[in-house]
């Protein structure tokens, strides 16, 4: 199959019913009313794409080292999709172990079958294939995919995905003459294998080796080359294990427009902080002399720094990158944590539909629940792990969804993540989930007692990030909550010796996977499944296994079809 990287967009049937039959002029009005609401008789569009996942050699820091490669490319193909397409993705595993993709911020409505975790989804063996088939419903934004089994993010097989406005929906800028995605993150030169083995024996695999630019670790690799007097949007997401990075353009400004599938308060800004697995969208314009500028990724709070260069060049450049290197923020917690709060969420912008974000009035409804959710690094079995309110989490042959769905009971334990942290600082390994009901609002406190920056991400929903504070969270922190118009995504950091809190709708039945983005920690158990069940059993609410599903563990060899009584 060589012609994989191709898009098809397959229309659903032109001819519906016969709207005017008879002179009819109920069907007329039937006729203008559908057209008034901007509905469709047509399917939504079908975007085709066939990858072959295997073993590379790669060199982003200048040595060949082993890599996963989709379709013979480091990083992958770009996925270009528009809201409410349907995509499918036939996954062909040509690696010699298991593989799973997952697609970061796409929140899979009603259908966490497609989400490609380990709690979701059996991986696809070696020899074999899986093909996920998802829709981007009602959703606009920069996002990307990545391989969620074991450590293979560290070898590559990531990659962009965009999903663009319909064009009745207004943009709150005008189209830029250029958009362009740039994946950046830390990377390490040891070989995945062993990387993986070392966390195995609970040994730390150390600080990475250098920053990749869309698959570059050497200096000046990577360029963007502009016209002057033209506006670019330049899509950002951190794709890698550990570091949170700053991100800068000598001479320019970044006018961020969209965070992660919301617009945002236009704010401009010399250089943004991107914490681990997340995205943002800025505006570039090309209004300097037209020469070569310096694109800088740099770490932060870390000591020493590392940093990538790339260029931003002019077509017409009369001279060549040179100077120092421009600089950044490094250790400044305060710095980020004023950023942070200035990102807002454009409330006069429509996102996915035509009603404005602000229609969405979060901060009057009430909260049903309160979570406070605190990291650890404790030492279990003489080995190091990494722990949620004191449980550790272990992966289960079985996945938790299909576990629940054939009701195979002993696979997890069910509100087995209490809603507080333990009293004490002891900790337990356990395939345990947190159990919330269906369509209720809740606040989740992410607390942060270590000396380290942590990024929380949540499968399936995005959610609204009101609050930053230092200390413990208490009852009282509220007072202090952006209950007007915080920022709606789907990953947030969480600062060292501080707090988040963020505000969330669990509307999307299913289980979804809350995790450290910081990718060791991941591994090694800080991180659950949020179960949430629609009382009702409904197709409207969750969808039923897929017919192609892969079935593993204790699932293995049961009858998708019918779905189980309840």
């Amino acid at each position: 199959m060589q012609e994989t990287n191709k898009h098809y967009i397959r229309q659903g049937p032109e001819k519906g019913p016969n709207l005017f039959s008879n002179n009819s002029m109920g069907s007329l009005r039937l006729f203008f009313i559908i057209a008034f609401f901007g509905y469709s008789l047509a399917e939504d569009p079908y975007r085709f794409f066939t990858w072959n996942i295997t073993w590379g050699t790669i060199q982003p820091l200048g040595v060949p080292q082993q890599g996963i490669l989709i379709n013979g490319q480091f990083p992958g193909p770009q996925i270009n999709s528009v809201t409410n397409d349907n995509i499918y993705v036939n996954v062909f595993n040509h690696l010699d172990q298991a593989f799973l993709l997952t697609w970061s911020g796409i929140q899979q409505r009603r259908n966490s079958w497609q989400d490609g975790v380990p709690g979701t989804n059996c991986p696809i063996p070696p020899k074999q294939n899986f093909t996920y088939k998802f829709q981007v419903k009602d959703q606009i934004g920069s996002y990307y995919y990545f391989p969620s089994l074991y450590l293979q993010k560290a070898a590559g097989g990531f990659g962009g995905l965009t999903v663009a406005s319909r064009e009745l929906i207004p943009v709150p800028f005008p189209p830029p003459d250029g958009d362009i995605t740039l994946l950046i993150g830390d990377w390490y030169k040891t070989n995945v294998s062993i990387l993986r083995r070392t966390l195995d024996v609970g040994r730390s695999i150390g600080k990475p080796d250098a920053i990749q630019i869309n698959g570059h670790g050497k200096p000046n690799e990577t360029a963007i080359t502009v016209e002057k007097g033209k506006t670019y949007r330049l899509r950002i997401s951190n794709v890698g294990l550990t570091s949170s990075l700053n991100f800068r353009i000598q001479g320019h400004k970044l006018k961020l427009v969209e965070v992660e599938g919301s617009h945002t308060v236009q704010n401009l800004y010399d250089s943004l902080d991107i914490h681990v697995g997340q995205s943002y969208s800025v505006l570039v314009t090309a209004d300097q002399p037209p020469q070569e500028y310096y694109i800088v990724a740099s770490t932060r709070f870390t000591s020493p720094v590392l940093l990538n260069t790339g260029i931003f060049r002019y077509n017409n450049s009369q001279k060549q990158v040179s100077g120092p290197i421009p600089g950044g923020p490094t250790t400044q917690v305060d710095w980020s944590v004023n950023q942070a709060r200035s990102i807002r969420w454009n409330l006069t912008a429509s996102a996915a539909r035509p009603n404005p974000q602000g229609s969405f009035h979060y901060g009057k409804i009430n909260i049903t629940r309160t979570i406070i959710l605190s990291n650890s690094a404790p030492i279990i079995d003489g080995k190091q792990r990494y722990a949620v309110n004191g449980v550790s989490y272990v992966r289960s042959k079985t996945p938790l969804q299909l576990a629940d769905y054939f009701n195979i009971s002993g696979v997890f334990v069910a509100g087995g993540i209490p809603d507080r942290p333990n009293a004490t600082s002891s900790a337990s390994k356990a395939t345990a989930v947190l159990s919330v009901d269906y369509r209720t609002f809740v606040e989740i406190v992410f607390q942060n007692n270590e000396d380290t920056i942590q990024s929380w991400h949540l499968d399936g929903y995005s959610f609204f990030v009101v609050g930053f504070g230092s200390g413990k969270w208490t009852p009282a922190s509220r007072t202090r909550y952006n209950l007007f118009d915080a920022v709606y995504r789907t990953t947030t950091q969480v600062y060292p010796g501080s707090w988040t809190a963020v505000l969330v709708t669990f509307d999307n039945a299913g289980l979804w996977n809350l995790r450290s983005e910081t990718w060791a920690r991941q591994y090694l158990g800080q991180q659950t499944y949020v179960r949430v069940k629609s009382p009702a059993k409904s197709l409207r609410d969750e969808y039923n296994i897929p017919s192609n599903a892969l079935l593993c563990g204790l699932a293995r060899g049961r009858s998708r079809f019918p779905p189980p009584s309840s």
